[in-house]
């Protein structure tokens, strides 16, 4: 194993990063050549083509919370954590059909402006300035301190502040150039983080292949994890009994089996994809049928992201546990990646962690202009300068991202935040995982119910995230281990828990209860009700076949792992 870059490595990466920046730079070059104004800058509106709105959505969404925490998940659970990337391939189909019409038909360019028009200003201030806290201090931050560390580990430990300063100037060089050229910028970025990554699955599974004595044979390698650790083969993880270990336990609170299904996944996930700035921005500059063949794109590009992010962390399982991979102390998931990427030969390395960077820097992009977009149309031009021009807004949306990430290395240079401590993965999770429901729930509701009132939206609000807190911290002392509710599992330091997805699941629940009792007390139509009409969800032959095609597929994996 060796943590230290060749030259081969780095001149690889230096062609990466050449080929990146001046891609970048022609194409807003070009742009400079016609007007710049908010649309163009937020949302490239109408110069996306469809596969560089699904290949943008995914090299946001893929960061380094996913190559090192989900890689991670994969040594610890195995193929159950795929779960959050294949059904975000059903999310993405659902939100193409039904979402994004009503965004695109009611000219909505911001989550906050979508709030504003359905409920109230009130509702729409108080979640443009949450958001815009949760993705400076939370996202942004562990975004960037995250891929710090996994590219300081493989680069021989010496190096964090100046990576970090790094990622943080190429992100920028690409933000400050507006939503276009994120967007196709990130087609190259999806491009090289699809490559590397599955370079660094191939030599995972050659050297799994390898250690048992079967030579150089991938597919051999696959054969060799599946009958060594069937455990890690298993979508559904059995619900524990009395008789299962502390190591099962942990396993099925972390993904409950078949439970987690009917809970906190799709709030996960329609949440994440449909109700987030972060990524809907990408799509709703341009027109209907592009918007949603590039999330249908987006959603087939998922099927395959499990074999980047979460094969070589089965790989490194199946290598430690047979004495192959020392340097994994006690089995420590979040190793895992890194321990993988430390046997790759000269020059694939350096692929590999262009991969990294890849990802690293559109997610960093990505969450950037959101926090731009967000302050520049929602707060600034509404309560500090309503009679700004376009080319005013524009510098103060360049200006916010300068602060934004100027605030991202300050938190992140000494780790303020207590990122590394708790771990990235769990400190984005715990943020964001407490208000999840009752934003979903004031969305889900808003677009397809016309009695919700804005009261109930801020009552959901604040019940999602107090009943997330209960279920997560009060519900097992006060009600016991075994409801008709829930189940609570030993954490093995002598307390219960409720696993997460489903505390999200009752959280959810209530808070559309809740919603739904205050509405009812409101007209039967609420004045700021969107109108719907069945051309609205209307598709296209190609769209169907691309939406059963991806299901097919999804299937067939759910049929052979389950």
């Amino acid at each position: 194993m060796n943590n230290h870059l060749a030259l081969s490595d780095y001149l690889v990466f230096i062609t990466y990063f050449i080929l990146i920046a001046s891609f970048g730079y022609w194409i807003y070059r070009r742009k400079q050549k016609a007007s710049l104004n908010t649309k163009d800058f937020f949302l490239a509106e109408g110069s996306l083509t469809w596969w560089a709105i699904g290949a943008s959505l995914i090299a946001s969404n893929i960061s380094a919370e996913q190559f090192i925490g989900m890689s991670g998940e994969g040594f610890f659970v195995g193929i159950a954590v795929a779960a959050y990337e294949w059904i975000a391939a059903v999310a993405l189909i659902i939100i193409a059909i039904w979402f994004i019409p009503i965004y695109l038909k009611n000219k909505i360019y911001t989550m906050p402006q979508f709030l504003k028009m359905r409920y109230n200003e009130t509702v729409a201030l108080i979640m443009a300035v949450f958001w815009l806290f949760l993705y400076v201090f939370v996202n942004l931050t562990s975004i960037l301190y995250l891929g710090a560390v996994a590219i300081n580990g493989l680069a021989g430990g010496e190096y964090l502040h100046a990576i970090m300063l790094g990622l943080a100037i190429f992100a920028l060089i690409i933000t400050l150039g507006g939503m276009k050229v994120i967007g196709y910028t990130d087609v190259i970025q999806v491009a090289v983080l699809i490559i590397g990554g599955l370079a660094t699955t191939y030599l995972a599974l050659t050297m799994v292949s390898e250690k048992f004595g079967l030579g150089s044979d991938a597919l051999a390698g696959f054969k060799v994890m599946m009958k060594d650790a069937p455990e890690h083969f298993k979508m559904i993880l059995p619900k524990p009994t009395a008789a299962s270990s502390q190591l099962e336990i942990d396993r099925y609170v972390i993904l409950p089996g078949i439970a987690m299904y009917f809970a906190g996944q799709w709030i996960v996930n329609l949440n994440y994809w449909g109700c987030n700035q972060y990524i809907t921005q990408r799509a709703l500059g341009a027109d209907l049928e592009t918007a949603r063949t590039g999330i249908l794109f987006a959603g087939f590009l998922k099927l395959m992201m499990p074999l980047i992010v979460w094969l070589p962390g089965v790989a490194a399982y199946v290598l430690y546990k047979n004495g192959h991979l020392p340097q994994l102390e006690g089995g420590s998931k979040d190793g895992a990646y890194s321990a993988i990427l430390g046997f790759l030969p000269n020059g694939l390395k350096g692929l590999s962690i262009a991969a990294l960077t890849a990802a690293i820097v559109a997610s960093l992009a990505g969450k950037a202009n959101s926090i731009s977009t967000i302050f520049t149309l929602d707060i600034y031009k509404k309560y500090f300068d309503k009679d700004a021009n376009e080319k005013k807004l524009v510098w103060v949306g360049r200006a916010t991202i300068w602060l934004a990430m100027l605030i991202a290395v300050i938190f992140t240079w000494e780790d303020l935040l207590g990122i590394g401590g708790e771990g990235g993965f769990t400190f984005i999770q715990k943020y964001t995982g407490f208000i999840s429901p009752g934003v979903f729930a004031m969305f889900i509701l808003g677009m397809f119910w016309k009695r919700t009132t804005g009261v109930a939206a801020i009552a959901g609000v604040l019940t999602g995230f107090l009943l997330s807190v209960f279920f997560n911290s009060f519900a097992v002392p006060m009600f016991g281990t075994n409801t008709f509710f829930y189940t609570a599992y030993p954490d093995g330091k002598g307390g219960f828990v409720i696993p997460f997805l489903i505390c999200m699941g009752l959280s959810f629940l209530f808070t559309m209860i809740v919603m739904v009792l205050l509405s009812l007390a409101g007209p039967k139509v609420n004045p700021k009700a969107f109108e719907l009409d069945k051309e609205m969800f209307k598709l296209k032959p190609s769209t169907i076949v691309l939406i059963v095609l991806t299901l097919m597929i999804l299937t067939a994996l759910y049929a052979k792992f389950w």
